[in-house]
């Protein structure tokens, strides 16, 4: 009976004999490695061959070098050719006829491989991959390189912070921090970049390039992470999820800054009252009260506001747009609060109670006005006449005293009014709607004062004169 084949397993319950062949499959898989290192130490030595064919090349110049240095040694009488105009004029005639052209961009190259690497770039070809994640390198450098964010391998080390690179580069960037370098400047307006990068996205802003656009929409961006946090608004993705409230957010500046709701953080502080916000064009904003800016003008009255918001409502008064409808009565009004104001006059709630007089009032902004009544404080003053006012809004009505400004003008016969109040109740004369109704006898009149005189019939006493 023949001994059977080395190489194949059997079934057998012989210990030494599966010793035996476990050992032989073990020197397989050892063959199997040599031969993989075999390929790789093929590859670098086809690499250590071609880079010793350059310095071939480049002692063959240098040969030659001194072989033109020779020729054109100075005899007496000639005229002396300088030594660094003879190697330019060497260098200029070797390379123009050793060098390597690409024959799909015109791009020439001092070495072939060179050529062959930079060929992969028009033939997509990227031989090496990475056996962790399946990415596709042009160079073997790149490869090693990458496999560090697999490895975690981080060899370059700040010697300020203790901060960790995978590359040398990453480094040099980071140490920038510490030194203050800005190397790259922008020539439009000279400012400073730490990154080349940097500098050429900020050289978007003077040329308004904007090279990422939106397939949904075709918005365009400056910056691809813009692009990428504006799709989200497309796809309804929010990825950062506040974790006190469970609110979601398309961007993380978002989360970070709803974040200060829950902390109560405001790090912007005005430097003239001392109130603080918690975002910058917040407390810019409110420095507009203090210098008086007003940078938004109506183009129709030229009236002039510090919000942009403040002015677009504005407008809806030249306009007459009124975008909120009551769903009970179907009034319309320019803003939401006097819609949220009007709809009291339904439900007659008066939740809001002032705690020293008691009096009720249906919205929350009614009470904080009252209350001030009772502290005496006149926070808002007249830079005309300097007298001082309760409110904001009961200033700004008497600043019109000054101004001598109606802005609101009748649409039916051109009559102007200062207050918007005015207006409306003007109106009531052309559309003749009366709002105001006797819940006694059903009788209507157009203005509240009328009702109010009116209702004194029914309380047995003698109306008094009112001048209209």
């Amino acid at each position: 009976m023949s001994d059977p084949e080395p190489c194949r397993m059997k079934h057998t319950e012989d210990p030494e004999e599966q010793r035996g062949l476990m050992e032989v499959k073990e020197e397989s898989e050892e063959l199997s490695e040599v031969k993989e290192e075999s390929e790789e130490l093929s590859e670098e030595l086809i690499e250590v061959k071609e880079e010793s064919e350059e310095l071939s090349e480049v002692k063959v110049e240098s040969e030659e070098l001194s072989e033109v240095e020779e020729e054109h040694h100075v005899q007496p009488g000639e005229k002396p050719l300088s030594c660094s105009k003879t190697k330019t004029n060497f260098f200029k005639k070797t390379r123009a006829k050793k060098s390597a052209t690409c024959t799909q961009c015109g791009k020439s190259f001092t070495t072939k491989p060179s050529l062959k690497l930079h060929m992969r770039l028009h033939t997509g070809e990227k031989p090496h991959t990475c056996d962790q994640c399946g990415t596709s390198f042009t160079q073997k450098q790149h490869l090693k390189l990458h496999m560090r964010v697999h490895t975690g391998e981080k060899p370059h080390t700040c010697n300020q912070c203790g901060s960790s690179f995978a590359q040398k580069q990453h480094l040099q960037g980071h140490m920038r921090i510490h030194t203050g370098e800005k190397p790259y400047a922008c020539d439009q307006c000279g400012k400073s970049f730490t990154h080349k990068h940097n500098l050429e996205i900020h050289k978007r802003v003077h040329t308004g390039q904007r090279p990422f656009t939106c397939d949904q929409c075709g918005k365009d961006f400056m910056h691809s992470s813009t692009l990428k946090i504006h799709m989200r608004s497309h796809t309804g993705e929010k990825p950062y999820a506040c974790d006190q409230c469970e609110k979601r957010f398309s961007d993380k500046q978002h989360l970070n800054l709803h974040m200060r709701v829950h902390t109560g953080e405001k790090p912007h502080a005005c430097d003239q009252c001392g109130k603080s916000f918690t975002q910058k064009p917040h407390l810019n904003r409110h420095m507009r009260i203090h210098t008086g800016e007003k940078p938004y003008a109506c183009d129709q009255c030229w009236k002039s506001f510090a919000l942009s918001s403040s002015l677009n409502v504005h407008i809806r008064v030249h306009t007459g747009e009124k975008p909120f409808t009551c769903d009970q009565c179907g009034k319309t009004f320019i803003v939401a609060s006097h819609l949220k104001r009007h709809l009291t006059v339904h439900t007659k709630e008066k939740s809001h109670s002032c705690s020293v007089c008691g009096k009720s009032f249906s919205l929350q902004s009614y009470l904080y006005k009252h209350e001030k009544t009772h502290t005496g404080v006149r926070e808002y003053m007249c830079i005309e006449c300097e007298k001082t006012f309760i409110t904001a809004d009961s200033l700004k009505l008497h600043q019109i005293i000054h101004t001598r400004e109606k802005p609101y003008k009748c649409s039916q016969c051109d009559k102007r009014f200062s207050q918007s109040g005015h207006l409306k109740k003007h109106e009531r004369i052309h559309s003749r709607e009366k709002p105001h109704t006797c819940d006694q006898c059903g009788t209507s009149f157009s203005f509240k004062s009328h009702l109010k005189r009116h209702m004194k019939i029914h309380a047995v006493e003698k109306p008094s004169s009112v001048d209209f």
